[in-house]
């Protein structure tokens, strides 16, 4: 049993929380400030993990940001706020999102329903539905529910590439002293082409 409460976002509350991701996103880029949910539908009341991910639609859509945590200790709506400003600022890859881009980001939102450690993650794991979170020590990392039916990973080619995030050797997945968590994530997204959010 994990500590996240069961939730489930309708279609009405997916697209919410992305268009609250990409206020977020636009208020601290623009103007250094944090977005406040204000006046959040009931399910954003609930506390649960959520991650935020920025894509570029420029060239081969690079990852411009990723950030959340799947342990969710704050209610829903302070949490997508949280994980938008943090995947848009510097410490997540590398640079802070510019104004300039804003245009040319793909936001999308995953809400942890729930998640468990696992003994066996390559039984268990669920390509489409599970995000991977490895840790071991220091050395920490996770990857996105929808990433391993981007690139066309098997289950064990998304628990390596976890590791290597994470800084581990890549087959670390297997040693008793590495705790792998699979967290069951649903993701909504804006369209490539703007003006609506889908359910992945």
């Amino acid at each position: 049993m994990s500590e996240a409460q069961a939730v489930h976002l309708t279609y009405e509350d997916g697209a919410r929380a992305v268009e609250l991701a990409r206020e977020s996103v636009e208020s601290f880029v623009l103007q250094g400030q944090r977005e406040h949910p204000g006046s959040m539908r009931d399910a954003f009341y609930n506390r649960t993990g959520a991650f935020v991910r920025l894509q570029s639609t420029r060239g081969r859509g690079r990852l411009r940001g990723c950030a959340g945590a799947y342990r969710g200790k704050d209610q829903l709506g302070h949490a997508i706020v949280d994980a938008a400003i943090q995947a848009a600022s510097g410490d997540s890859c590398g640079s802070e999102v510019e104004p300039a881009e804003l245009d040319s980001l793909k936001v999308s939102v995953c809400l942890v329903r729930d998640y468990r450690v696992t003994d066996d993650p390559l039984a268990d794991l669920e390509l489409g539905r599970h995000g991977v979170a490895v840790e071991n020590g220091p050395n920490k990392g996770w990857l996105y529910p929808t990433v391993p039916l981007e690139n066309g990973w098997s289950a064990e080619e998304y628990l390596t590439r976890t590791c290597r995030k994470a800084g581990l050797s890549p087959f670390a997945w297997k040693d008793d002293d590495t705790t792998v968590t699979l967290f069951d994530g649903q993701v909504f997204r804006e369209r490539p082409e703007g003006g609506s959010v889908e359910q992945l």
